[in-house]
């Protein structure tokens, strides 16, 4: 009689590990397709320079065959935190640490055979909210696009100050093109972050903002 041995599955502290060099383990335990950075830089008169990145990451959809009352809990709580790890260290890296990101945001499209819900689990729960806010020194929600998407599609992901979510000069887009993703059976979730405001801001503030209803309504000129 031949005995098989199922092996214990590996815990590995991933709290205390980079993972910008080799993550084979990470990437299988995910099926990830490819993972990317894009980077720009604002000249600015008083602050020198704000820049401004994305980080990608493709995976295949741990879904797709499913149905809609399908329980979606037990692969989110699986890739959800490994997503948050491999994205927010190389925004870390990309930016120059938490200290010096001041805005930030996250967005995730699924392929035209997944559902929407899907693209939603990835990055709506603690597992991957709380870890990428925790990882870039937020306090503050993450603001979020969503969506059904094919290869070739341009996204514009939102952001907004990682402590202070009502300032005004934080409130910023970032576009960013998906050439190859994703695909019809795969998920793209991004995360995004800048070390400034918009360049020219200039609209005031909540601070500042002198109190407004509707009676300014009976008193228009045209």
């Amino acid at each position: 009689m031949n005995i098989t041995i199922v092996e214990p599955p590996q815990l590995i502290d991933l709290s205390v590990r980079s993972t910008l060099g080799e993550y084979p383990d990470i990437s299988a335990a995910i099926a990830l397709r490819k993972i990317s950075t894009s980077i720009e830089q604002m000249p600015h008169d008083e602050l020198g320079s704000i820049t401004r990145a994305t980080v990608t990451a493709v995976i295949a959809n741990p879904w797709l065959g499913t149905d809609t009352d399908h329980d979606l809990a037990e692969r989110t709580e699986a890739i959800a935190p490994l997503l948050a790890k491999l994205i927010s260290d190389r925004l870390l890296d990309a930016l120059g640490g938490a200290d010096a990101i001041e805005a930030f945001g996250k967005a995730a499209l699924v392929g035209a055979d997944g559902e929407l819900e899907h693209a939603g689990a990835l990055i709506h729960t603690p597992y991957f909210g709380n870890l990428l806010r925790e990882a870039l020194g937020g306090t503050s929600i993450i603001c979020f696009v969503d969506g059904r998407a094919t290869p070739g599609e341009s996204l514009r992901v939102p952001m907004w100050h990682k402590t202070a979510a009502a300032t005004r000069t934080h409130y910023q887009t970032l576009e960013m093109a998906l050439p190859d993703a994703p695909h019809a059976g795969e998920i793209a979730v991004i995360a995004a972050a800048s070390t400034g405001p918009r360049p020219h801001a200039r609209i005031g503030d909540r601070t500042t903002d002198r109190p407004i209803t509707s009676e300014i309504l009976k008193g228009i000129q045209l």
